[in-house]
């Protein structure tokens, strides 16, 4: 589904539209109905819409209209930072939760209801734990903020094509890039705080014989 509504399909379309002489604002407009179809179809297959879907589309929303008012293909490219921008706020806002936003898209990815979803819910109460998704979730912020910083100049310093082509591509590259390092730092420091918390506990249980001995022995 990604490669047909938010990746390929819209690169074609905007590449007909544009061999059709249309103008480069109307191509990106009508191009942009595909990546709203698919998020709808999301929607309606999951029955509901998650927040990035939301901030996708009120990105998608706020393009179109500067587009169509400003009748400038390099504004309404600029929506596509949009997005990344929320998205890198929300990660660095969130820490002052409870529990910071990649947290719970990695339990909300993973299914809450699933084993690996209960492991990583349960694997909270570990102090090494939490302080590795704080971090996590510190570096997907910064990396989006590089991530939108990045799309503005290339759509502010090149062509309408080229800008378009690599608004579609890079925040894949970086969600990639981002989700596998995630998931190996995370299961490694999931590992390390079960193998603490283990020692913790068979400490305690030495102790506890140690005492029982001990009594033992004076009577």
């Amino acid at each position: 589904m990604i490669l047909v509504f938010d990746l390929g399909g819209p690169l074609l379309a905007y590449s007909l539209l544009r061999s059709a002489g249309m103008s480069a604002v109307a191509a990106l407009v009508i191009s942009g109905v595909l990546p709203a179809l698919g998020i709808g179809i999301s929607a309606l297959a999951d029955r509901r819409l998650d927040v990035i879907g939301i901030v996708v589309l009120a990105g998608l929303l706020a393009g179109t209209l500067l587009g169509l008012t400003s009748h400038n293909a390099r504004l309404y490219l600029l929506e596509g930072s949009v997005p990344s921008a929320v998205f890198a706020l929300g990660c660095l806002l969130s820490l002052r939760l409870r529990r910071p936003l990649i947290f719970r898209l990695a339990v909300e990815l993973l299914g809450p209801d699933t084993r690996k979803g209960r492991d990583v819910t349960a694997a909270w109460r570990y102090p090494g734990f939490r302080r590795a998704f704080r971090m996590i979730t510190v570096a997907w912020g910064i990396a989006y903020l590089v991530e939108a910083a990045i799309r503005v100049a290339i759509v502010v310093t090149t062509s309408t094509g080229i800008a378009l082509v690599c608004s579609k591509l890079i925040p894949y590259v970086f969600a990639v890039v981002l989700s596998a390092w995630t998931l190996v730092y995370g299961e490694h420091e999931k590992k390390k705080a079960e193998r603490l918390a283990s020692a913790d506990a068979d400490a305690d249980a030495n102790a506890g014989a140690s005492a029982t001995a001990s009594a033992d022995a004076g009577t």
